[in-house]
């Protein structure tokens, strides 16, 4: 059998991380053919060691020389900074691309992929997020398959298996309400970076982190939701449900639901989309229902949580409102992290930058990056009117 030949985008996060594992697991299926990261060199240095690429890039062009003189006895080509990575992930000789970047930066090298004809297992929600209709009308073009890797969007994925779409009533994302679901909203405003970043159920970076505190991650992932299973804003609703075990629910129109269970380990829906329509017979950490006292629902807090309120109206709005939403998210997530801003004046920026930057009906790729670079000069001023 010949292995899948891998493009792997962003190795050194944690979604890049464990789909290394799953390659390590089954090295007789997968092939590492390009790697790329982009800051932590030596990690992307390890990586390129044991897994031995064709070629790898790294983002950081500070970094170009210490990896290239690093690689240069194994044989490894090094390509560097935005447009390095922007040329492995349109390489030809790889059956798949794995883009696991996070933030605005994942957008091109997805559209790139998808051009040359590259199916892609997904897990930068930014690319579906500001730009879902054109990828979508990409896919279609090029006969190509887009595998998502989110745990949430996994999950409907593996329910609608032998489904028909038009059974469909609605989809129900879950999310674990964060470290502060229980927090009163009075306190929201003395919320610091470390408190923010401890996460309850799952393991994951530090952006998605404070998206997942802020429950913006379930605002990107409604708008994602839209794009991968051609639905309405109606018919994706989100509960919260704080052990993290049922990953998300399909409604059908007779009544009946599907839920897709399983510890919250992110190899599992890597490995769903890397062998598809397959399973692996891997030895993670299985589900032990023995010891799983209960699990328990409750309503999405909009007031608290007013990120997941900005989704939808971007969704209803279209055009380019959701690249507003994303762009404006990314960069206050890291100026509250550099305590530039408070916990709350993430959703608030974004708010303002949807109500002053002009949305663009029926984008061209090239609408969306400006709407990129226009919502970044609107951030910038903004925090400099606080100073």
């Amino acid at each position: 059998m010949n292995k899948k030949k891998l493009t792997l985008l962003g190795s050194t996060g944690s979604i890049g991380q464990n789909t290394l594992h799953i390659v390590s697991a089954k090295p007789e299926l997968f092939d590492i053919v390009y790697l790329s990261a982009g800051k932590n060199a030596d990690l992307l240095i390890e990586q390129a060691k044991r897994f031995r690429p064709k070629a790898v890039a790294i983002a950081d062009e500070s970094q170009f020389l210490n990896v290239e003189n690093e690689l240069k006895s194994v044989g490894i080509e090094v390509l560097s900074g935005r447009e390095g990575i922007y040329e492995l992930s349109e390489r030809a000789d790889v059956d798949m691309v794995v883009n696991a970047i996070v933030g605005v930066g994942g957008l091109i090298p997805s559209y790139r992929a998808i051009s040359a004809g590259k199916d892609i297992a997904l897990s930068n929600k930014e690319s579906l997020v500001m730009a879902g209709d054109l990828i979508n009308h990409l896919l279609a073009e090029k006969n190509a398959k887009l595998f998502p890797i989110d745990s949430e969007h996994s999950a409907v994925w593996q329910c609608l298996q032998g489904e028909k779409p038009e059974t469909v009533r609605r989809i129900i994302l879950t999310g674990s309400g964060g470290p502060f679901r229980e927090l009163p909203l009075e306190k929201f405003s003395s919320i610091t970076p470390e408190s923010a970043l401890k996460h309850p159920t799952w393991n994951m970076g530090r952006k998605i982190t404070i998206d997942s505190a802020s429950l913006m991650n379930k605002g990107l992932e409604i708008i994602e939701a839209r794009w991968l299973f051609d639905l309405r804003p109606e018919q994706i609703d989100v509960v919260i449900h704080p052990q993290s075990i049922i990953h998300s629910m399909v409604e059908f129109i007779d009544g009946s639901v599907k839920a897709q269970l399983g510890v919250p380990d992110m190899k599992l829906p890597i490995q769903y989309a890397l062998n598809f329509p397959e399973r692996l017979p891997l030895k993670w950490e299985n589900l032990d229902f023995g010891k799983i006292s209960h699990l328990t629902f409750e309503p999405l807090d909009i007031q608290k949580f007013p990120a997941v309120r900005l989704a939808y109206e971007t969704l209803k709005r279209g055009g380019t409102a959701s690249a507003i939403l994303n762009v404006v998210n990314e960069l206050a997530v890291y100026a509250f992290l550099d305590r530039r801003i408070g916990f709350t004046d993430i959703p608030d920026l974004v708010e303002k930058a949807l109500g002053a930057l002009p949305i663009v009906d029926h984008p061209t790729i090239s609408d969306v990056l400006q709407t990129v670079e226009s919502g970044r000069e609107f951030f910038e001023r903004q925090i400099y009117s606080k100073r």
